[in-house]
Parts: C-alpha cells; sequence; structure tokens
C-alpha cells in the first residue's frame, strides 16, 4: 500500500457534518479542523420526500456553512453522488487520511460511518483514518437509565430527576405530580389562535428551493412554498413565539383537533431540533422558565417537557434498542395495501380528508392527528405497516427513520407487540366527535355502527373489537373498552363483521 500523501502540518482532521448535525457546539469543530458537509443526490431521492423538508434541509446546510465561515472555520459544501462520494472526493483533493465525525441518529448512516475507514482505505489506495464521535443531539447519552425501559413513564422520571427539570430542591416533582395529562384534554374552544412566526425565504433559501425543484421534480408538494426557519437565530425566534404565544395554551388543548386551526397550540420545533437548529435541554428549559415566570401554567409547561425530554428522547432510545429488526415488525400480521387516498385526501371521511391533504400541503399535522386519526385508521383498517410508515417517512417535515419506526410501527401500530407502547391506540368516531369539529358537516353519522351512513372508523373499531376480543381482553390497559363487545347482541354482531368485510374490501371508495 502506498504512503498516505503529505497534508500541512498545521492542519488538523477533516470533520465530516451531516445535515441533521447543524450544533452551534458541534463536538468535532475546532478552528484547525477543515469542516465538509455533503449534499447527497442519492440521499435527496432516497424516496419521495415533501419539498419542505428537502427545502429545509439544503437551506439549513448552506447557512451552517455560511456561519461556520463567519466563526472562521474552512468549509466545503460539496454536492456528490452520494455521502461517501462527498467524502472521498475531499480527502482525495485536500490530502487528509483522517476525518472526523459525530455518529448518525440512524442505523444505516451510523452503520456506513463505521465502514468508513476500510471503503476509504481500499478505495484510495493508502490508510485513511475515521473517528466516530458519540452523538451528543440527545439527552440520554447524557443521563442512560440504570436499566434498559419498558415504559415511558418511568423513563419520563429518570429524565427529570437527572435533568432537574420541574423538580423540588427536595426532590418532588412540580406541583406534586410527574404528569398533567389528565388535565390536557379539552377540545378546542373556538378561541384565537396566534398565527405561527413566517420567515421570508432569502437569496440561499430561495436557490435550494430551485435546486429541490430540479433534483426532486416529484417530491410531494410545492418546493416554493417555504417559509421556515432556516439558521439557530430563526429557529431561537420560533422557540420564542412558542413560549410566548402559544405554550399558556397549550397544555388544555394538547389534544384536541380543528379543521380551522391546524396548529392549534403546538410548537411546530420537531423538524427543527430534529436536525440541530435547536437543542432539546434548552427548549425545555425554556420551557419552565415561563412557569416560573408566571406565564405559562404547569400542566401546558408539564406536556411540553414530557414531549421534548420523555417521548422524544424515549423514542430515540427504544430505536437503538429494538434495530434492525424493528423496521419488518408486523404484530397484528395486517396486510393491506395503503389506500390511495393516502396520497390525495380523496375521502368522504371530513377527518381524514383535511388531515391528509393539509400534511399533503404542508408536510406536517399535529401528534394527535398523527396518532388517532392517520395511525389508527391504518390500524383498523389493518394496513401493512411498512407501507404507513413509508408514507409517514415521505410527507412529514420532521420525519427520520430514528423518529417514525418506534411512533409509527411501535406507538401507532403496535405492530411491535407492544415493546414501544403498552396498548394499541384505538379509538370510534366517538372519540374523534368529542375532540374535534371534523363530525361536524361529515357525510358521515358518527353515532351509527352500521349501515349506509355509519362512519367507517365506527364500523371498522367494533370489527377490530370483535375480531380479536381474547387478546385485547388480556391487555389490563386496553381490557375495559372490550366490555362493550359482550352488550352488542347477536344479529348485529354480525352486520357489523359483513359491513366491516365490504369496507375493508373497498378502502377506496370511504
Amino acid at each position: 500500500m502506498p504512503p498516505a500523501p503529505s497534508s500541512p502540518a498545521s492542519r488538523g482532521p477533516s470533520v465530516w457534518i451531516l445535515g441533521d448535525q447543524l450544533l452551534v457546539q458541534h463536538p468535532a469543530l475546532s478552528l484547525d479542523r477543515p469542516v465538509i458537509l455533503v449534499e447527497s443526490l442519492q440521499r435527496l431521492r432516497l424516496r419521495r420526500y415533501h419539498a419542505r423538508k428537502l427545502v429545509l434541509i439544503l437551506a439549513a446546510m448552506r447557512h451552517y456553512a455560511d456561519a461556520l465561515r463567519e466563526r472562521g472555520y474552512t468549509v466545503e459544501l460539496r454536492q456528490a453522488a452520494s455521502f461517501y462520494a462527498g467524502v472521498r472526493e475531499h480527502l482525495a483533493e485536500t490530502g487528509n487520511t483522517h476525518l472526523m465525525t459525530m455518529a448518525a441518529a440512524e442505523y444505516d448512516t451510523r452503520q456506513m460511518q463505521h465502514r468508513l475507514a476500510d471503503m476509504l482505505t481500499a478505495d484510495l489506495g493508502y490508510p485513511i483514518t475515521v473517528e466516530v464521535l458519540p452523538n451528543t443531539q440527545f439527552l440520554v447519552a447524557m443521563f442512560p437509565p440504570k436499566r434498559p425501559p419498558k415504559l415511558m413513564e418511568p423513563f419520563y422520571r429518570h429524565m427529570r430527576q437527572q435533568t432537574g427539570l420541574l423538580m423540588t430542591s427536595a426532590g418532588e416533582p412540580e406541583g406534586g405530580k410527574w404528569n398533567y395529562d389528565a388535565d390536557n384534554r379539552k377540545p378546542f374552544a373556538g378561541r384565537l389562535v396566534p398565527p405561527l412566526p413566517s420567515f421570508a425565504p432569502d437569496a440561499l433559501t430561495r436557490t435550494a428551493m430551485q435546486d429541490v425543484g430540479q433534483h426532486c421534480p416529484n417530491a410531494i408538494g410545492d418546493p416554493l412554498d417555504f417559509d421556515l426557519p432556516v439558521t439557530h437565530a430563526q429557529a431561537q425566534a420560533a422557540l420564542d413565539d412558542f413560549i410566548t404565544q402559544r405554550l399558556p395554551n397549550f397544555g388544555q388543548f394538547e389534544d384536541a383537533m380543528s379543521h380551522a386551526e391546524p396548529i392549534l397550540y403546538h410548537s411546530v420545533l420537531a423538524m427543527l431540533v430534529n436536525i440541530g437548529l435547536l437543542e432539546p435541554l434548552h427548549m425545555a428549559t425554556a420551557a419552565t422558565h415561563a412557569y416560573d415566570a408566571g406565564t405559562a401554567p404547569l400542566n401546558s409547561v408539564e406536556g411540553f417537557v414530557r414531549q421534548v425530554i420523555g417521548w422524544r428522547e424515549y423514542i430515540y432510545y427504544r430505536y437503538w434498542e429494538l434495530m434492525p429488526e424493528l423496521r419488518e415488525v408486523n404484530a397484528w400480521e395486517h396486510t393491506r395495501a395503503l389506500p390511495e387516498f393516502f396520497w390525495t385526501g380523496a375521502t368522504r371521511m371530513r377527518c381524514m380528508q383535511h388531515t391528509v391533504q393539509r400534511t399533503l400541503a404542508t408536510g406536517y399535522t399535529h401528534h394527535i392527528e398523527r396518532l388517532m386519526l392517520l395511525c389508527n385508521f391504518a390500524m383498523l383498517a389493518e394496513l401493512e405497516p411498512q407501507q404507513v410508515n413509508d408514507w409517514f417517512m415521505a410527507c412529514f417535515v420532521d420525519a427520520y427513520e430514528w423518529v417514525m419506526l418506534p411512533n409509527v410501527l411501535g406507538m401507532g401500530l403496535n405492530a411491535d407487540g407492544g415493546k414501544t407502547a403498552t396498548k394499541p391506540y384505538l379509538a370510534s368516531a366517538n372519540y374523534i366527535n368529542k375532540m374535534s369539529d371534523y363530525c361536524k358537516g361529515c357525510g358521515y353519522n358518527h353515532k351509527a355502527r352500521i349501515g349506509d351512513a355509519a362512519c367507517p372508523f365506527n364500523t371498522l373499531y367494533w370489527h377490530f373489537l370483535l375480531k380479536h376480543e381474547t387478546r385485547l381482553r388480556a391487555n389490563p390497559r386496553f381490557g375495559p373498552a372490550v366490555l362493550g363487545v359482550s352488550r352488542i347482541a347477536a344479529d348485529e354482531r354480525a352486520a357489523i363483521v359483513a359491513q366491516a368485510h365490504t369496507l375493508l374490501a373497498n378502502l377506496d371508495q370511504l
């Protein structure tokens, strides 16, 4: 093997930063280390992504590169056929033989990082050293549980204790309770909702919008319809806006759904923290400061803190505990194809129509609509979990594999057999009517289980309970919901099953 090319003694190893690792304090950064960011055409085209997600990533990477240059770093932003090709070309051109990178949040990219030294050495013909640093984007790496948690609640309490957030000096939870979820189940009251802040695209972002249109013409949505934050300063402004404008009402309406107010009081910050424009502890601390200042109630602040240091961290933790087998789970053996209306919104179910159309247009809908409408329907309709997950991965701006696999396959579809969530999240139209205004004006009858006008959520819900009655009774968290099955007369049972079979055979006609 020939010797490695010589490189300037004053230069340190090259630092490869991924597009979802745009941290101000990236652990590999040092002024003597040149930085390489790769815009991978292979990754952009890996699937049919939402255009707003692609614009966000490209624009954020380009602004990040400029920000690093302003701080004195040497930065190369390279478009290449793949991540590997971009890194290889950078090392070949610079003569650097040492590469540093932070471990990826997603499984396949991290596996590639650990093979990278051997691949580059074989390809370039001289020894290449690759140092993979621990990922610092998640708090669970700083505060690992002593024993692998099987439930989110003890994991969340562990994270509260370790971070000290909403904890008293005596080590007790603020207000005497760990969880105020019971206070957060009000339907939307129709009051005025502050608008989300909008960030006008600058020249760099407009170029990213054009590039997405050119390189990914089949992307979902319109790349020219873009007003999301793309810098750390803009992300901070979005966080500040949430804390002052929507956090005070976030808690009580956290589970509400509204066709007229798609955002309600949600933060819409996941897409920013997932690429490093915000950091989780900073977000959660900002919320607790609002509680300390008396500008946001405890139920709202605790609900947001639970999302950030509880659910988000738990989902990431479970992802790495269950991979790579998590990709293939199908505990309920569901095999039906995803209906075409998931790509068009062309359905008479008003809740699904509005939610799907909004998702296709904006790349966002809040977590209750994802869980209790989209995943709920997918579970009741016996859709193949992998097809459902592929749709979520394609359509949402905040979607990454570590986010979606545990959330969709684990929590939403219970396809992992209860390893992520202890029960299936199933509901009839009664829940949808209680927590939303979707049923008003819908052509289906939210009170009927059978008949031409019966809401498909009702027919399919009761069919699912009838079909899996024994299995569901064995689950202590779901058993009470099955009690209603015993009160259904035999003739109505037969009618529900017959109508459900017709619906399941004609999902695109709903």
